[in-house]
């Protein structure tokens, strides 16, 4: 697996607290066979609700087309544990490799630090001051070091915060819990042989 040191991508931002995984992937689209189902339905309902309102969501705004790292609020990613909400936001255009939020769901952060996705937190006025950045400069180019834990856009540099353990997985590239296994699986297979009940 490859090492997560730094992301850098214009941005996309989301505004609003408590955004749940049914609005990031509404679970009609949970029957897929394969994620790739999920392609082009990230919050398809929000992005409906507002085009019938006449107005235009951030995911189908074309200033935001090649948005690459989501900005929103606190509690981001709440509700049910569906592992569809970030691979949605993965297959969205170009992708979502990175989240900056006030804070994240649990389960939700877990999903995405197994995708290589890192999420990482600021307080409300800096994440506000992110959001607002994004949306007045669509060309803006953030970056996102996990080293220094700062995103740096414009002139102008943040501090973020990130669990250590997540933060250490991403920058030695092992995140991937099954891709750990199949790394390793010459010396699965060897300790399977000498397990006398186990039929490999």
């Amino acid at each position: 697996m490859n090492e997560i040191k730094s992301v850098s991508g214009k941005g996309v931002a989301v505004r609003g607290n408590d955004i749940d995984t049914d609005r990031i992937i509404p679970a009609r689209f949970l029957r897929c066979v394969s994620f790739d189902g999920l392609t082009g339905h990230a919050f398809e309902d929000d992005r409906l609700q507002l085009k019938e309102a006449g107005k235009v969501h951030p995911f189908d705004n074309p200033a935001f087309a090649e948005g690459e790292i989501l900005v929103s609020g606190s509690n981001f990613g709440c509700g049910s544990s569906r592992e569809h909400a970030p691979q949605a936001l993965v297959r969205w255009n170009k992708g979502i490799k990175a989240v900056v939020a006030e804070s994240f769901a649990e389960i939700f952060f877990g999903n995405c630090t197994t995708l290589g996705i890192p999420c990482v937190t600021a307080d409300a006025a800096t994440v506000g001051k992110l959001t607002s950045a994004v949306e007045a400069d669509p060309n803006v180019t953030l970056k996102l070091d996990l080293e220094a834990m700062t995103v740096t856009f414009g002139n102008e540099t943040i501090t973020v915060s990130m669990p250590e353990g997540p933060r250490q997985q991403l920058l030695q590239g092992c995140y991937d819990p099954t891709m750990e296994l199949l790394a390793v699986k010459e010396d699965i297979q060897k300790t399977a042989e000498k397990i006398p009940y186990f039929a490999w």
